[in-house]
């Protein structure tokens, strides 16, 4: 009896199949990226330096315990006020002399920050502080510096800080890229980011 031959499979299009796979599912896949907060980090000092003098009155002291309860200035506070309390820390300007703010709007309190570039918010964490606690705070405070930037980049140059930034970074602005860049930066030492953050604590 003849044996019969088995029937062989047809692989010619097995390579156009698994192309077509592979460009579906790098079309279909969404690839997550990790998004964080924006810091710079201090250059490396060379030897152990003693910080600066800090009066008291130039501190803003944000307090986040285990409960994601707000205590600002030693006072409880609710998240949606922290911005409008940071712009009026920030803008007093209660200093006098050579530590004196031309620009600034606040109610220049003797109490309260000289100077935006004296003034420092300290956020303070506890450890058991929820991550999203954490972050609604800290773009509050970032918030407040952006509110104060865009004001004076609105007052000094008709638009507004954010929208100088992003003409910067585009890489398709045609305008003086130089200039632009001295602009932001004279806004940013105007109100410069002092934001620290101690190591977060047991506070219960």
């Amino acid at each position: 009896m003849a044996k019969r031959s088995a029937p062989e499979v047809n692989a010619g299009s097995m390579a156009d199949i698994a192309f077509l796979l592979l460009i579906f599912f790098l079309v279909t896949t969404t690839i997550e990226t990790d998004s964080g907060i924006s810091r710079k980090l201090p250059p490396i000092q060379p030897e152990e330096q003693d910080p600066p003098p800090l009066k008291e009155k130039n501190i803003f002291i944000v307090i986040v315990n285990s409960n994601n309860d707000l205590l600002v200035e030693d006072s409880p506070m609710e998240l949606e006020d922290l911005r409008e309390a940071a712009v009026t820390f920030l803008d007093n300007g209660g200093g006098q002399g050579p530590e004196a703010c031309t620009y600034c709007r606040g109610a220049k309190d003797p109490a309260s920050s000289d100077n935006p570039n004296k003034a420092v918010i300290s956020l303070q964490n506890d450890a058991l502080t929820e991550y999203g606690t954490y972050i609604a705070v800290q773009n509050e405070l970032v918030a407040a510096y952006n509110e104060l930037r865009n004001r004076e980049a609105q007052r000094l140059f008709n638009v507004s800080f954010i929208e100088m930034e992003d003409a910067y970074k585009d890489a398709n602005y045609n305008g003086d890229k130089e200039k632009l860049k001295e602009r932001i930066q004279q806004i940013k030492d105007m109100y410069p980011e002092k934001l620290s953050e101690a190591e977060p604590k047991k506070r219960g």
